[in-house]
């Protein structure tokens, strides 16, 4: 497992931005980033698409000099409507793109 600091993969998220909003003809798009249960830290991105906000993240794992680690390269997409369940599994970014066209 390579542990890499927050900042390099802020840098990486934020280096597809254009990409990104070009592709998926996003509103908006920026970081998103949240503290997790058991050392598990969410990064990844807050998107402004079709009316509606949705927070696409991986998660990692942190050690004790305040590193993050991939643990899987799984996606999840959630949204900021109270009562709607995350949906998780996507292997890849576009297959969320593809979940929420």
């Amino acid at each position: 497992m390579e542990y890499v600091t927050r900042e390099n993969i802020m840098n990486e998220l934020q280096q597809s931005f254009h990409s990104l909003m070009d592709t998926y003809n996003l509103e908006d798009i920026g970081l998103f980033e949240e503290q997790g249960p058991n050392g598990q830290y969410y990064m990844g991105y807050t998107i402004n698409q079709n009316g509606g906000t949705y927070f696409i993240h991986q998660t990692y794992k942190t050690n004790s000099n305040g590193h993050l680690a991939l643990i899987g390269k799984e996606w999840t997409i959630e949204t900021d409507e109270p009562n709607t369940d995350d949906k998780t599994g996507y292997e890849s970014i576009e297959d969320v793109f593809q979940q929420l066209d």
